[in-house]
């Protein structure tokens, strides 16, 4: 509390000769406030003392000046000032001590207050705003810490404050950890930086009425960013679904107070009171006898009328008009939606709505929702990596929604470059697109946003114009907003789950957008086969980027994360040298740490800790006994990523890779990771190789139909690939197919020899034409002719070490060699194959033979190859 003594010490020294200073009575975001006792006057008295980096940036003639004009505010709800001051650099002024509570201290103890209580703060605070915007003054900062609560009676205190801290330089302030203003009752212009009047004050006065009827504020969050971005953007929840006795005049006038824009806000504190259905200085009880007779027939009528213009003509107005509470449906969209789902529900359950008597079963892919990338509309396209830093946090956020699948930002980049919206919705197999705009209006930003079916109609939309410097503010907003949207059309329950809060720095958000679009013009350039060093340059500049964001909030992992990854793309670029590798995987290796220091549970961090040591285990860049740990770190990672996260994409496909060459995972291992990967992501950048791998796994554990299922899909999604054609010559070999075609599968090998690159045609000329001998070999059983046929090929399709390095090409021999029954051969093939790594090979083949090598493990050849005890 070393503070505290300090300011405590230098208060008692500058001004002791005029208070006597007791005690401290308690602090808050601006200041700490004393119990004193006033010698010349024998009285008690509360002494306020700013922060004394709030004292330096306000200085002291500013806040004289506005302490001199609060000091003239004389009303029975204002707390007076008696007196103010600079101590020792420390300003501060003196105020009446009220023995009582602050509101914030009964809501505390009591949650929801009773409403006639509730209405009798409010007119009274209404009064005390009343007189203060009459005089010019707006208090700025109207919360429950800053309302006296003395007998029956409400004090309003801090009048002048708030203003001096503004007049300072917001953003000044908020560097130093203070906020002007209290975001949980900012109204939205304060947060923006934009001019605040009166109305400003109605606006927080109305968050404060709702919070003590309904016990809690109508927008909350896990920081102050999140919170002012709802106030900016968000609908305000009914009072009333929590608590039914509120009258619904009060209802209204307090969604009318809470008008996101002032000029549609009450004009006035006392226009707000008459609202409330009575004016200043009537009793609360007075108010509430006044309750549901002409005032509340007349809100009736209003929320009825606007209801029949604002709900789809599908519905049954007469149904709606019983369900819904009669307010106005524009500042009730929960309620309204939350009717809709009650009335789909009672006319027919899990069907659509019901045409003719007969329930029409919905689309497939009616919940499947993309978002693809927003436009940038300014002319220098200096937009560019906010819409796109946007549109990803868009993904992340409508992805917590369980009831819709989201497409993941891998599938929106995949249609990047398509204008036909029909080939985009057949390519996505959705139902619904999420698409906009940004586009400059002077210093400020209007993100519009839609709402389009597959048949590419417009079925709702909206427009935000932000400041440039509060575009952070959209991340969490736009994805309730769009949930709103598909929430009215598909009338189910879509609930957005709260996301972990991130960075409040709006500055270091749009250096890492930077660099993210910096990194997707360095892929594109070696893509592309860069031969300039343009690649390197634009690499290198998006890691200044993103460790700009990093230096901008040293609280917020992503930045870090990004470096991290951005070092593993580096690494698979340089080349297969394991020295120009290392450097790149231990300098990402050391993002990932650091970053895992700030978030031991961040996801993303263990992902690519894991990958960088998996690579490095791959690319042989550590010695045998070094390799071993780095494997057994890289799947403990990678597990914590995935338990952490289920949908974890990348996670689950490099760990599909590891349970190859991890001790006590099998096949199995392998097909489920490979399956949780693709169904966490179907449109991951590496899809292919996954959906590889499930084939792979599937035909080496014998279960054909799941091969051909896998096979299918992989054709299906990537015609004329080089994996999908593998896969299919493979299935042409398993055993007893009904009929063996020997001409497909030589057809198979030129088009597997046409896919490939030009310095891979020989050995997929080598690999196909082995397939073909697996596959006449398989037809030779049934026509043993074709015998001599199927050895031939296989002769001529084993290649050497120099084409075929891993001597798969053996391997695949010796099965063609034990499908005719010649065993000798088969061993011959096979030593060469298990004598590239024979460690690690022949622990694999002691451990499961596969459904190739069955006939052979019970021979004593066998057991000398793989190292048992014959």
């Amino acid at each position: 509390m070393k503070e505290l003594s300090d300011t405590f010490v230098r208060l008692r020294e500058s001004i002791g000769d005029r208070y006597a200073i007791e005690r401290e009575l308690g602090r808050g975001g601006m200041a700490t406030v004393f119990l004193a006792r006033d010698t010349k006057h024998d009285r008690e008295v509360a002494i306020k003392v700013l922060h004394p980096e709030l004292s330096a940036s306000i200085g002291g003639d500013r806040f004289e000046r506005e302490i001199k004009l609060a000091a003239k505010l004389q009303h029975p709800h204002i707390l007076g000032l008696y007196d103010s001051g600079n101590a020792d650099g420390l300003l501060y002024y003196v105020m009446p001590f009220v023995r009582g509570e602050s509101l914030r201290d009964r809501l505390d103890r009591e949650k929801m207050l009773p409403i006639e209580d509730a209405l009798g703060i409010t007119l009274e605070v209404c009064g005390a705003l009343q007189h203060a915007h009459e005089q010019g003054i707006v208090h700025r900062d109207i919360k429950p810490e800053n309302i006296l609560l003395s007998g029956s009676h409400a004090l309003v205190a801090d009048f002048g404050i708030a203003r001096a801290a503004s007049e300072a330089g917001q953003q000044k302030l908020t560097q130093t950890g203070m906020a002007v203003g209290t975001p949980v009752y900012m109204a939205p212009e304060q947060s923006t930086g934009d001019t605040v009047g009166p109305t400003a004050d109605i606006y927080s006065l109305a968050c404060m009425l709702y919070e003590m009827l309904a016990g809690e504020p109508p927008f909350t969050g896990p920081n102050a960013m999140a919170i002012m971005a709802k106030h900016l953007m968000e609908n305000v929840p009914s009072v009333r679904v929590v608590r039914s006795a509120v009258p619904e005049e009060v209802e209204d006038a307090i969604f009318q107070a809470l008008a996101k824009t002032p000029v549609d806000r009450p004009k006035s504190a006392q226009a707000f009171a008459e609202l409330l259905g009575m004016p200043m200085g009537a009793t609360a009880t007075m108010r509430v006898m006044r309750g549901s007779t002409a005032m509340r027939g007349s809100v009736a009528m209003r929320g009825s009328m606007a209801m029949r213009r604002q709900t789809p003509s599908t519905y049954p107005m007469e149904a709606l008009d019983d369900i819904l509470p009669p307010v106005p449906v524009w500042k009730r969209p929960a309620a309204i939606i939350g009717a809709m789902v009650l009335l789909v529900a009672g006319l027919g359950g899990g069907w659509a709505l019901t045409r003719g008597g007969a329930p029409v079963v919905e689309d497939p892919n009616a919940r499947r929702v993309a978002v693809l990338y927003f436009d940038d509309r300014s002319r220098d396209s200096t937009l560019g990596p906010v819409a796109a830093g946007l549109t990803e946090g868009l993904i992340r956020g409508l992805s917590r929604i369980s009831a819709i699948t989201v497409i993941s930002k891998s599938g929106s980049e995949s249609v990047r470059a398509l204008t036909d919206m029909d080939s985009v919705v057949r390519a996505l197999k959705v139902g619904y697109l999420v698409r906009g705009e940004l586009e400059p209006t002077g210093e400020r930003v209007r993100v519009n946003y839609r709402l389009e079916n597959k048949s590419g109609t417009r079925v709702g939309d909206g427009s935000i114009t932000v400041a440039r410097d509060s575009l952070l503010l959209l991340q969490d907003s736009l994805a309730s907003l769009a949930a709103d949207l598909i929430r009215q059309q598909l009338g189910s329950e879509i609930q957005l789950q709260q996301q972990r809060s991130a960075t409040t720095s709006n500055a270091a958000w749009l250096a890492v957008q930077e660099g993210a679009q910096l990194q997707r013009r360095a892929d594109a350039s070696q893509a592309a086969g860069d031969t300039t060093g343009a690649t390197e340059r634009l690499f290198a500049e998006a890691d200044s980027a993103y460790a700009r964001g990093e230096a901008l909030d040293r609280e917020w992992s992503e930045p870090i994360v990004r470096r991290a990854s951005l070092a593993y793309r580096r690494s698979r670029i340089v080349g297969r040298d394991p020295a120009l590798i290392r450097p790149w995987l231990l300098l990402g290796i050391g993002h990932a740490d650091r970053a895992l220091k700030l978030d031991p549970d961040d996801a993303d961090a263990l992902e690519v800790r894991g990958t960088l040591r998996f690579f490095g285990v791959l690319q042989s860049v550590v010695a045998d006994a070094e390799a071993v740990q780095w494997l057994t770190t890289s799947q403990a990672d990678l597990e914590r990523a995935t338990s952490l996260n289920k949908r974890q994409a990348g996670a689950w496909a490099t760990l599909a890779a590891a349970y190859y060459r991890i001790p006590g995972k099998g096949l199995n291992d392998v097909m489920i990771a490979a399956q949780n990967a693709i169904d966490a992501d179907e449109f991951q950048s590496n899809a292919i190789i996954v959906r590889g791998r499930l084939v792979n796994a599937a035909y080496d554990l014998a279960q054909f139909d799941q091969a051909e299922r896998f096979c299918r899909d992989l054709e299906a999604r990537h015609p004329g690939n080089v994996r999908s054609i593998r896969c299919r010559l493979y299935l042409q070999s398993i055993p007893n197919l009904p009929a063996y075609d020997v001409q497909r599968a030589w057809r198979l090998t030129d088009s597997l020899v046409a896919a490939s690159a030009p310095r891979d045609s020989a050995l997929a000329r080598l690999t196909g034409s082995m397939f073909v001998a697996a596959t006449i070999a398989r037809a030779s059983l049934k026509s043993p002719a074709l015998a001599d046929s199927a050895r031939a090929a296989a002769r001529r399709a084993e290649g050497d070490a120099i084409i075929d390095q891993p001597r798969e090409l053996a391997m695949f021999g010796a099965m063609v060699s034990t499908v005719l029954g010649d065993k000798t051969e088969s061993f011959r093939r096979l030593s060469e194959y298990v004598a590239v790594d024979s460690k690690a090979r022949a622990s694999a083949f002691r451990t499961d033979p596969g459904w190739w090598f069955k006939p052979l493990q019970d021979t004593p050849e066998w057991k000398r190859l793989v190292g048992q005890s014959p």
